[in-house]
């Protein structure tokens, strides 16, 4: 389970500008769902002095993509465009008090949404959307143009890096070569030569995974951890009228009811999103969180 600082948690649980914005001057889209991670950044700019007026998001995707979306339009409200885009990936994780290492991709992520933004408002063709580079991580749909644009503004050196803050690499491997010539052509700008040996055998150390949470497991001991992040869940989502109830678990399965405010509510996919990555964090295994209506509770047998 990574360590989240209190800022990550608070912007999880308590996202700021999570909403859609039907009257936005400039939209940008980045990622994909089937990848897993996707974002959608609107903003409202003064016409005359390009001040970012208003900010808002949607994102489908983990508790870090969540927060570094929510924190991010905290931090371009009020800027002008071209101050807006001096933020940094960084910049987003540093706001947060931190990102665990194989989160920092979200932070990109962010980054990537403003940039496409800001070129959709201003009628640009968004230099950085890749569509010329070469795909080398099929799997996520990565192309060199972003790897070697993230190698150089992060300073990245080894093939985990590059997982870490881009999920180029983090499915079946077969990328690694080409993201090892990415990095060897890169570094080599400066006169660096790529550690092939130390990078391989930082990702093997990665590999080394310690023992899954979930493990041993039994099946009640399972349940009481699904009901724990249901009741960390809860307050938050009762704050604004809502709540939701665990109804039944069938394998991999959790079934759950979201009741009041968040029936029906446009941002419940998000917030089904975040309770799934929680508890897959928690358990240490994969689950798949689904909504039932409210009567198929009285058919199931496990309540919270």
């Amino acid at each position: 389970m990574w360590d989240y600082s209190d800022t990550v948690k608070e912007h999880f649980f308590n996202p700021k500008n999570a909403r859609a914005m039907d009257d936005a001057d400039a939209i940008g889209d980045v990622g994909s769902i089937q990848c897993g991670d996707a974002l959608r950044l609107t903003l409202k700019v003064n016409a005359e002095s390009e001040v970012i007026e208003d900010a808002a998001f949607q994102t489908f995707g983990c508790g870090s993509a969540i927060a570094s979306s929510s924190v991010l339009t905290e931090m371009i409200k009020g800027k002008t465009l071209d101050e807006a885009l001096k933020v940094t990936n960084q910049d987003i994780a540093s706001e947060l008090d931190g990102l665990p290492p194989e989160k920092m991709h979200c932070s990109v992520m962010g980054r990537e949404a403003l940039q496409a933004a800001v070129a959709n408002y201003r009628g640009e063709v968004w230099k950085d959307d890749h569509e010329e580079g070469a795909l080398i991580c099929k799997c996520f749909a990565v192309d060199a143009v972003m790897i070697e644009d993230t190698v150089r503004a992060n300073n990245l050196r080894t093939v985990e890096d590059v997982t870490n803050y881009t999920k180029a690499g983090g499915g079946c491997s077969a990328c690694h070569e080409g993201i090892e010539e990415i990095l060897t052509r890169v570094l080599a700008e400066t006169g660096e030569a790529f550690n092939a040996r130390a990078s391989r055998q930082k990702l093997h150390a990665s590999k080394e995974k310690p023992p899954v949470p979930g493990k041993g497991m039994s099946n009640l001991e399972r349940i009481k951890r699904i009901e724990r992040v249901i009741e960390m869940v809860r307050p938050q989502l009762q704050r604004d009228r809502g709540d939701v109830t665990l109804v039944d678990v069938d394998g991999d399965t959790v079934f759950i009811n979201l009741v009041g405010a968040c029936s029906g509510c446009q941002m419940a996919s998000l917030t089904i999103s975040g309770i799934q990555q929680q508890m897959m964090e928690d358990l240490g295994e994969f689950v798949r969180v689904v909504p039932v209506p409210a009567n198929h509770a009285a058919t199931t047998g496990v309540t919270a």
